[in-house]
């Protein structure tokens, strides 16, 4: 990271820099987010050692340009504690066959071995068993009139239950898999902040690693009906991809295909519930419960940005964006981006428009498990909408958590 001072981008009269995380921009950031983005959509933060990308038109730019990469291992590494460094190699060269931290073409060529598993036709066969799933958990956590927490009773374990079985991993072993999921999200979303947490995250990673290892070596041996056997059938494992590599990015898909879509539920019904407008639209019409989603991904949606680094100096905006630099792209921000959407802080079910938000990525680095998510999210609040009429909040007062990378809940309480 450059140490040079970024003059070009002193604030703006009457605009005054603020902490992505202090505790008022945790609960609201969309308020100072729309006044960075009015002052400069790319702004070189001081508090933040980081450029500030808030525009949408320059967050696509940022997205497709090859001058911004992906690659952060290094950042996350120079901030693990000293004494705790020596667990961190073999965790770290796990994190570096991410696809997330991989830049094209190696991005590309990891990415191909999953690409047909992840299609949304492949993925619509586990509808009837998510709609299943839920109704079951539902029946036995949400009896009508009951008080309860959404994501207890089933934001949380509703998405672990549905990728444990597509990964294939067996339900007895589900309580040890999603603990160490959870100390690898510490990590990677910064909760990790003293030592003896660093090393738990780290050592959870390599358990991880050990585990789908071997259930691959099982799956070679003996194929079913999961994502490890279907990808080890089509030969590129080995090839194209090696092994190792392949169970490296198992460890990423398990991490952040339970953490995302979990959010993206939550976020989902807490939009409904506050917009009373728009809950009796989707209850009127099931059918726009995927739009709900949608615009829940660009309005509120479960992630607030992405981290690139500058590979080579470039220009941005007017900026002088110089190699080595950081930059957070805030697709929360672009996503109520007013010259890219009509009135951008509404919650609109019938926007024309939502699914070109970036709440899902972009180009070569849009969320592979995009329609997993969808598709579990989608199932879960038409299953809410339609069988739990009397469904509401019972406190309005929601805490989230700090995170610069993630829009999540603490809790939502409701009565079914």
């Amino acid at each position: 990271m450059t140490t040079l001072t970024h003059a070009t981008t002193a604030p703006a009269p009457g605009f005054t820099e603020r902490y992505l995380l202090e505790p008022a921009l945790t609960a609201d950031p969309y308020g100072y987010l729309d006044a960075l983005r009015a002052t400069r959509p790319v702004y070189w933060s001081a508090l933040h050692r980081a450029w500030l990308v808030t525009g949408h038109a320059q967050v696509m730019h940022c997205l497709r340009d090859p001058a911004f990469s992906a690659e952060r291992v290094r950042p996350l590494m120079d901030a693990v504690p000293e004494g705790a460094r020596e667990d961190a190699g073999r965790a770290f060269g796990i994190l570096s066959r991410w696809m997330v931290f991989n830049d094209p073409p190696n991005h590309r060529r990891l990415r191909q071995a999953f690409q047909e598993q992840f299609s949304a036709r492949a993925i619509g066969r586990y509808r009837a068993f998510v709609g299943r799933a839920t109704r079951a958990m539902l029946a036995r956590r949400a009896a009508p009139g009951r008080a309860g927490e959404l994501l207890a009773d089933v934001a949380r374990p509703l998405p672990a239950l549905v990728f444990a079985r597509w990964l294939g991993v067996p339900q007895a072993h589900s309580p040890s898999f999603w603990y160490w999921n959870a100390r690898v999200g510490d990590l990677i979303l910064g909760a990790a902040q003293e030592e003896r947490e660093y090393r738990t995250s780290l050592q959870s990673l390599v358990n991880l690693e050990d585990y789908l290892a071997d259930l691959v070596r099982q799956r070679r041996a003996e194929p079913k009906d999961d994502l490890i056997s279907s990808v080890l059938a089509q030969g590129r494992i080995g090839t194209s991809v090696s092994e190792e590599e392949f169970v490296g990015m198992l460890t990423q898909m398990a991490f952040a295909g339970g953490e995302t879509t979990s959010n993206l539920i939550a976020n989902t019904v807490r939009a409904l519930l506050t917009h009373p407008e728009a809950l009796a639209a989707v209850r009127a019409e099931p059918e726009l419960v995927p739009a709900a989603v949608e615009e829940t991904l660009r309005h509120d949606g479960p992630s607030k940005m992405s981290v690139r680094t500058v590979a080579r100096d470039v220009e941005l905006d007017g900026e002088a964006l110089r190699t080595g630099d950081r930059v957070f792209l805030v697709t929360a921000a672009a996503n109520r981006d007013p010259e890219r959407f009509p009135d951008p802080g509404t919650f609109d079910v019938r926007r024309d428009n939502a699914a070109s938000h970036l709440g899902l990525g972009f180009g070569a680095h849009f969320c592979i498990g995009a329609a997993l998510a969808r598709l579990v999210a989608g199932v879960v609040v038409d299953v809410l909408v339609r069988e739990y009429p009397a469904l509401r909040l019972t406190d309005h007062a929601h805490a989230w958590q700090p995170s610069l990378l993630n829009r999540a809940l603490t809790a939502l309480p409701v009565r079914y």
